[in-house]
């Protein structure tokens, strides 16, 4: 195993809190919330709305599934790499133009579902619903991409925090306010609403500047290596063209990440996937769990989701500051060990039982880690990226973050009724330990905070 052969760079000069005063991290506030307002919109509050017009429950089920969108969007990430948008890209750039056509198509589905109604037409409401599922995924990987190529490394927590504050604000806009603005008006006027809520999004990509990046000699030399290949094969004219394109498209993004860190690639993407497994364990079982041994649902509310978002928000901003004064590396090895020993937390609360003190004590511990390794790790994930393939790097970085731990979340239900509380959260703790040992094997191998990002540090 080796190192990459990048050259390590110099450090940035520690900014503090001076860091969210930068233009385009105050901007991923807006952008944040432009990309967290449709979550909701095709899932929770959609479903909300179906239920509260009479739609069968089997229905609702089978349209949950458009926001699979999000889980498979690595499929088309890397068009948007390559693909220019008709008139926009010239106009408003690469990632600009991306982003505005995303968000248009978000707002115009928005607007459909909200002039359908679903009692008569719920086929066309259904469409509606994919349209703005597929723009959200797309607006993902343009802002992912963008995020990535706008600052140096030493703000992308700063970016993340920025973002995830955004991100936060909009869900509770789709959730709690499209419910209010339906219980006053009705159901068409809550979405005609979060449709225009949409233009929060196209005015500022409007009013950013577009990342200015480059490509580097060695990724140019690997694809006139990979150009060449082709040439010895026996197609030619629009064939030989189209395999050139294709394979420059979906393969080069994974053979330059390979290439340029070797084996130590394994040790990259197999602590990208095991990173966030006890916090994902946790968020699946967290409702249940309160609700098992006696909190209510008001103080579930109130202490679990109001102010569990608001540690989450603090720890986010105190990633993004701590990020900018010392680097990714000390950061990234603080939540690796702080995420495990908040489950241990939660096996302290199972054994005290409902005390309101011991569940704040929990929400603060779990929460503010949480907001941490969010920022750190979107830090860490858009400096593994090759600025000629942002979109399509980081879409596949974020789905191996995400789907272990979801694939084996399923499990976690059989394995707390099996054990109990107690034993189930010392039990997740131990699944946060080989994030710790490859960590530690990061920093030899490919450390985080001096390894240079092509084109872009």
């Amino acid at each position: 195993m080796h190192s990459p052969a990048s050259p390590p760079t110099t450090p940035p000069k520690p900014e503090g809190i001076k860091v969210y005063l930068q233009p385009r991290v105050i901007g991923m506030l807006f952008l944040g919330f432009s990309a967290g307002l449709p979550l909701l919109l095709v899932g929770g509050t959609f479903s909300a709305w179906l239920r509260d017009l009479g739609v069968e429950l089997a229905a609702i089920g089978f349209l949950s599934w458009v926001g699979m969108a999000h889980s498979i969007k690595v499929l088309w990430a890397p068009l948007i790499d390559r693909l220019p948008v008709p008139l926009l890209t010239r106009l408003l750039g690469r990632r600009r133009s991306w982003m505005l056509l995303a968000q248009v198509l978000i707002a115009g589905g928005l607007f459909g579902m909200a002039v359908t109604d679903p009692r008569e037409h719920l086929e066309l409401v259904a469409i509606w619903a994919v349209l703005v599922a597929f723009g959200s995924a797309t607006q993902d990987v343009a802002i992912d991409a963008y995020r990535v190529e706008a600052e140096a490394k030493h703000r992308q927590a700063a970016m993340a925090a920025t973002y995830v504050t955004g991100y936060r604000v909009a869900i509770l806009a789709a959730g709690a306010g499209a419910l209010h603005i339906a219980a006053l008006g009705n159901w068409s006027l809550a979405y005609t609403g979060m449709a225009l809520c949409m233009l929060i999004g196209m005015l500022t990509t409007l009013c950013i500047a577009e990342p200015k990046v480059h490509i580097t000699p060695d990724t140019l030399a690997q694809e006139a290596h990979l150009a060449h290949f082709l040439n010895q094969s026996p197609h030619r004219g629009w064939r030989l063209s189209l395999s050139t394109w294709f394979f420059s498209a979906f393969v080069s993004p994974f053979t330059e990440f390979f290439s340029r860190y070797g084996k130590a690639a394994l040790v990259i993407l197999l602590f990208v996937a095991t990173f966030r497994i006890s916090d994902i364990f946790m968020g699946t079982m967290a409702n249940p769990f309160y609700l098992d041994i006696g909190f209510s649902k008001e103080q579930i509310a109130n202490i679990a989701a109001a102010f569990g978002l608001a540690m989450t928000l603090t720890g986010a901003a105190l990633g993004g500051l701590l990020v900018a004064r010392f680097g990714v590396a000390p950061i990234l090895i603080m939540t690796a060990f702080m995420a495990p020993a908040t489950n241990l937390i939660f096996a302290w609360l199972a054994h005290i039982g409902p005390q309101p003190d011991g569940l704040m004590v929990a929400i603060i511990a779990d929460n503010i880690t949480g907001g941490l390794a969010i920022s750190v790790f979107i830090a860490y994930l858009s400096s593994l990226t090759n600025t000629a393939y942002t979109a399509t790097q980081y879409a596949l970085f974020s789905s191996v973050m995400t789907l272990p731990g979801q694939f084996a979340a399923g499990f976690t239900g059989v394995l707390a009724q099996s054990v109990g509380w107690i034993e189930f959260f010392m039990l997740t703790a131990l699944t946060g330990l080989p994030a710790i040992v490859l960590a530690f094997m990061l920093l030899k191998f490919a450390h985080p905070d001096r390894m240079k990002r092509p084109g872009i540090d």
